[in-house]
């Protein structure tokens, strides 16, 4: 991987760094070690932040619309994409139970936790460089990833000045098959719950399950 970046004038010194971005959770178990879980959580919100200057910059849309853009090329569906035109699942370091599973979610959460060492190797205008070379592409083209539940309702409840929160409250399952449950709550009270293989799919269908029940 170190080597693929160098295509986009990125070296990454700190290898151990970008060895745990690579790693799934599934491995580390294995092999007592780190796995990439914090670096994505960093990621996702270098990814957002991006892509979010970008459409402040070059868009004269009102907020709602820019969010719904965001979503859709900030979703689980564009970062699985975006792993394959930098042919990153073939990086990816999975437990023996995980090797023939190297699914959308774990593709696109490593991709958010590559960023993050981008980020922190290199600093925020070298990753925001990378990431729009890769997205704009896709802006320019108009072409249109999976629908998100999770904008829809954060603009929903935006428009009458709710609080909106995702409580993870239930993690079952051995390493290399997780199940998240999530309860989207407004206000304090539970409105939609989903259970899926990860939290932002969780989330996705939380989100659903409440707006479909707002929209009735």
């Amino acid at each position: 991987m170190k080597e693929k970046l160098k295509e986009f004038d990125i070296n990454i010194k700190n290898e151990n760094l970008l060895n745990t971005a690579l790693t799934h959770s599934s491995f580390s178990n294995e092999h007592d070690g780190e796995n990439y879980e914090r670096l994505e959580f960093l990621g996702d919100a270098v990814l957002e932040l991006t892509i979010s200057e970008y459409l402040y910059l070059n868009t004269s849309f009102k907020e709602g619309d820019m969010s719904k853009i965001r979503a859709s090329y900030v979703c689980e569906e564009a970062l699985d994409q975006y792993a394959k035109d930098i042919e990153l699942a073939s990086f990816i370091k999975v437990g023996h139970g995980q090797e023939k599973d190297i699914n959308a979610t774990i593709v696109a959460d490593v991709f958010e936790s590559l960023l993050a060492v981008i980020y922190l190797e290199c600093g925020l205008e070298i990753v925001k460089k990378f990431i729009l070379s890769i997205v704009i592409p896709y802006i320019e083209k108009n072409i249109q990833f999976k629908f998100d539940y999770k904008s829809m309702l954060q603009e929903m409840v935006q428009t009458d000045k709710k609080s909106l929160e995702y409580v993870l409250v239930l993690e079952t399952g051995p390493a290399h098959k997780r199940e998240f449950t999530v309860e989207v709550q407004i206000e304090g009270m539970i409105y939609g719950r989903g259970i899926a293989g990860s939290k932002k799919e969780a989330e996705q269908k939380a989100a659903k399950d409440a707006y479909e029940k707002a929209s009735k």
